[in-house]
């Protein structure tokens, strides 16, 4: 069964469905960055602010058919660079392609140059990129490890740099 993978850029009025889709992302994230939630039980809102006022970037809810899926964030959009800045995808929707065709509808909202970073020890995201920046590139992107900004104790981040795509 093929379903139909959409962005949509987030709005005021769906703020708070990306506000409750960030708490989902961000427990997972705290299985591989040990981030713990708040007193009350939330996570942190961290960047998510940023891509909703920063008019260098973007944020889009993610749908399959018409059921929200996940989210997707760029930053760099006026610059020499897009990147990827945050990518979910609920579970219910994993391994259905889905978050592969949000990716590459991404790349053709903003085309351009591309980085893609990920944590190597997220090993299910390692793959995703890997094989997006494939079928996008073919064997024309590249990889490098880069520090972790302000976080020492942390491995490298992962960066793909993808040339020209989404054209």
């Amino acid at each position: 069964m093929s379903t139909h993978v959409s962005l949509h850029p987030v709005t005021p009025e769906t703020r708070p469905v990306l506000e409750r889709l960030w708490q989902l992302y961000r427990h997972d994230l705290s299985e591989f960055r040990g981030m713990m939630p708040d007193a009350d039980g939330t996570f942190s809102l961290g960047r998510l602010p940023s891509f909703l006022e920063d008019p260098d970037r973007r944020a889009y809810l993610m749908f399959s058919d018409s059921r929200v899926a996940g989210f997707a964030f760029v930053r760099g959009v006026n610059g020499e660079h897009r990147v990827v800045g945050e990518f979910f995808v609920v579970r219910a929707a994993r391994r259905q392609r889905v978050g592969h065709h949000a990716a590459l509808a991404l790349f053709r909202l903003h085309p351009g140059p591309w980085q893609i970073p990920f944590q190597e020890e997220n090993p299910a995201a390692a793959h995703f990129w890997r094989r997006v920046a494939t079928a996008e590139a073919g064997d024309a992107w590249h990889e490098e490890g880069r520090p972790v900004p302000g976080k020492p104790e942390l491995p490298p981040d992962v960066w793909i740099t993808l040339a020209e795509v989404g054209l």
